[in-house]
């Protein structure tokens, strides 16, 4: 179980993807100053209690269709060896000391426990609150799936990750997120999670989907 811990970050997460996301192909914006604000998201927990996962919603006030932006995260005590090209930078917390923070898409933790929400393993956890479920994600499954996945590949709206077991199947992690479920045939399973929108209103859209691989 992870332990929320309400304490300073420094720089915040917000600082650090203003810093991070116009440097990613799915970034809508305009200029290279993103305005963000946090919008949802969710938590999973790390059975090995080592690395904090944390699915986070942004909204970007600098942009004027407000794209909201999924980004998976992970928080480490020290460096995730050959991970290079996910670390998004550093911060100090004031309890755990120095973290590394890395895009959770080159991160085997977080891809792993993403697997196990879909097989059923793994359970949603609140996002500022410890040993708290959330139960206003939901996930749909509708065939096995992987126990890992890499080859990350990032496109103009999403990360996709193949099957590392050679499974024609590929994880899909939405960047810029949409309203409703995903649809097709191909479909395996997916993720669904809300956020807020700058005005206020609720969003609901698939985070994750499992897709026969095409």
């Amino acid at each position: 179980m992870a332990v929320i811990h309400h304490t300073t970050l420094t720089p915040t997460k917000v600082e650090l993807l203003a810093a991070w996301l116009p440097s990613r192909p799915w970034y809508r914006g305009a200029t290279a100053t993103p305005e963000l604000a946090r919008a949802g998201g969710f938590r999973l927990d790390d059975p090995e209690g080592e690395v904090g996962i944390e699915f986070l919603v942004v909204t970007d006030g600098a942009d004027g269709a407000a794209p909201a932006y999924l980004t998976p995260l992970t928080y480490r005590g020290a460096p995730l060896d050959g991970a290079e090209a996910g670390l998004i930078g550093t911060m100090e917390h004031g309890v755990l000391g120095k973290r590394w923070v890395y895009d959770g898409a080159h991160d085997p933790v977080l891809v792993g426990q993403l697997l196990a929400l879909l097989a059923g393993r793994a359970e949603a956890q609140a996002q500022s609150e410890s040993d708290a479920p959330d139960p206003t994600v939901e996930v749909r499954t509708v065939a096995d799936v992987p126990a890992a996945a890499a080859k990350v590949t990032d496109g103009a709206d999403s990360t996709v990750l193949a099957s590392a077991q050679g499974a024609p199947v590929t994880l899909t992690l939405a960047r810029v997120l949409r309203p409703g479920a995903a649809a097709g045939e191909d479909v395996r399973g997916q993720v669904l999670a809300r956020w807020s929108a700058p005005d206020g209103a609720e969003r609901r859209g698939a985070f994750a989907v499992l897709r026969d691989a095409r």
